[in-house]
């Protein structure tokens, strides 16, 4: 009766056809990059760079706007921090608005801010519409941020599941840089025009890819969780160890007391946090969105070509960010942070070094360079 109740209802069906149990049709291939999930990838990091050519879109802007809308120094610096603002709301509020709407609905959510923010942008003739359109682009970034590792990581076999979140990461790069490129070319108008692009792309590919099958188990949609992981694994693919795995995790969820944000401040997660939220604090501190929203101002200051600046920041941050992604698993996390941290260390000593020396009207020819040297070292 329990088991009729179950299939009836949707829910849960350990017998279901859909697991392939005891069928010599449906061979194991859970552990493949089927198309779907190939294509849920790409969808899903199209928001990533959406992320990416928010924080590359202030630095080659920054002439333009201070020119046609006349802008001071601190008005335009408004303009380039605020996205932050958002992007902390929305980064806050990511995880409960992902829980509650579904991971597809979540990124659909992100992506409606971020096309009105570069459309606001894009027609804005006071100050006040820039600071409304780039705070809408933050918001919707911080959600991003959140939802578009968690979704890749949900719905990607666990033995790929390392090297397709890193692509998350690698198209953050890649929109920062694209973004400096065609900067270099076009005006800002055109360029946040240009940033509605793979926000379409993601809002549209939304409707071609399935629902986390992680997240459709937790809320209980377990007739719609069989579905959406049978289409990820393939048509004849065996997924009925998977689906065990992933309702016994979901039940063993259930079972666990409810945390709060207080139980953080408990003295055994101590260091952890201190850790985890000191690395992230430090970071900040570096100034790595101080010389990613200003580059192109700071390569002017040095007497450098500011578009050859930001193409060597291309051609550099690239390579660079693969590098990292393959050395990650290979060579471990800290080490690959202490040499993270000695590089942001030494190019912010090059490009203190080299408008220190301009002060004194000393080593004129030298001094672009090593603010060159010192961007492109803190920039990778």
């Amino acid at each position: 009766m329990e088991r009729e109740t179950h299939e009836e209802s949707g829910d849960f069906a350990p017998e279901s056809p859909l697991l392939g149990r005891g069928n010599p049709d449906f061979p194991g291939k859970s552990s493949s990059a089927t198309a779907c999930v190939l294509l849920s990838t790409f969808v899903a990091v199209s928001g990533s760079y959406v992320f990416g050519s928010a924080i590359g879109y202030s630095s080659p802007a920054q002439s333009g706007i201070i020119d046609d809308l006349n802008l001071s120094v601190a008005e335009y610096s408004w303009f380039g921090s605020i996205l932050t603002i958002g992007a902390m709301i929305g980064g806050a509020m990511s995880g409960q608005i992902a829980d509650k709407l579904g991971r597809r609905s979540t990124m659909a959510f992100a992506e409606v801010f971020c096309i009105v923010g570069w459309a606001t942008i894009s027609f804005a003739k006071v100050a006040g519409w820039l600071d409304a359109g780039r705070f809408l682009v933050g918001y919707g970034m911080g959600v991003i941020s959140f939802v578009v590792p968690v979704y890749i990581a949900e719905i990607t076999p666990k033995d790929l599941r390392g090297g397709f979140t890193t692509v998350h990461q690698l198209v953050i790069c890649f929109g920062v840089s694209i973004t400096y490129l065609i900067g270099s070319f076009v005006g800002w108008r055109i360029l946040a025009a240009a940033g509605l692009v793979p926000c379409l792309v993601q809002l549209i590919g939304l409707s071609f890819i399935p629902e986390s099958p992680r997240w459709l188990a937790k809320v209980g949609k377990w007739g719609d969780f069989e579905i959406a992981l049978q289409r990820l694994r393939g048509e004849f693919a065996d997924i009925s160890s998977e689906s065990d795995e992933i309702k016994g995790y979901t039940e063993a969820l259930d079972r666990l007391p409810k945390g709060s944000m207080l139980d953080l401040f408990q003295r055994r997660y101590a260091g952890s946090v201190i850790v985890g939220v000191g690395l992230m604090v430090l970071q900040q501190f570096g100034g790595v969105n101080g010389v990613s929203f200003y580059a192109s101002s700071i390569f002017i200051s040095a007497g450098f070509s500011s578009s050859l600046g930001m193409i060597a920041m291309v051609l550099v941050q690239i390579p660079m960010t693969i590098l990292g992604v393959i050395l990650t698993d290979k060579s471990g996390r800290r080490p690959l942070l202490l040499v993270s941290a000695t590089g942001t260390c030494i190019g912010c000593l090059l490009v203190g070094t080299s408008f220190f020396l301009q002060g004194l009207m000393l080593l004129k020819e030298t001094t672009p360079f090593l603010a060159l040297l010192g961007v492109l070292d803190h920039s990778h």
